[in-house]
């Protein structure tokens, strides 16, 4: 039997990073919002279940959207510089995606538990997701909230003046996502 493919895209749904930072500058330091501007996701079913899923982030395309707290607010120019540092930090030119591939997904309670692999700068991590389903009129919503630690994936977090002030090394990664019908 032919397994179905729905393929989703950044139209469908948004992936966002949150990030802390911490040492004895922190309260001196955005807490970035950032957005993955340009994602795809295949998802193949048989006999009306998710049996794979495979999802791919292009790096270059993240844009940051927020910066929290901080002496000031965060202006335009400093958006540009944090993106240039995440960027950095991602070696964009060298690693221009973050992909994600399932091993397997099992039904739960609320929605999938799906086991996988991450791969972030060529290192690959075995990466549990639990995605939430919730039946929406015209379809289903799918989310899913994840810790990742950048040392993991050979990321070293940013810091300035002498690590007085630095990016936490766990990042949050929030993506929600519309499935119609």
């Amino acid at each position: 039997m032919n397994d179905t493919v729905l393929r989703l895209g950044d139209a469908d749904g948004s992936v966002t990073i949150r990030t802390d930072v911490a040492g004895r500058a922190a309260r001196t330091g955005h807490r970035l919002t950032i957005g993955m501007q340009r994602w795809s996701a295949t998802v193949n079913w048989r006999h009306d279940q998710p049996v794979r899923l495979e999802a791919t982030l292009a790096t270059e395309a993240l844009q940051v959207r927020a910066g929290e707290g901080g002496l000031t607010p965060m202006t335009g120019a400093e958006k540009v510089l944090a993106r240039t540092n995440a960027l950095k930090s991602l070696h964009s030119g060298e690693f221009p995606g973050i992909a994600y591939e399932s091993t397997t997904l099992a039904p739960v309670a609320d929605g999938y538990r799906v086991d996988g692999t991450l791969t972030i700068l060529g290192h690959r991590r075995a990466h549990p997701l639990d995605l939430r389903v919730v039946d929406t009129a015209d379809g289903h919503e799918v989310a899913t909230e994840t810790t990742i630690r950048q040392t993991d994936f050979g990321i070293k977090p940013f810091s300035l003046m002498m690590g007085t002030l630095k990016v936490v090394d766990e990042v949050v990664v929030a993506i929600t996502v519309r499935v119609p019908r």
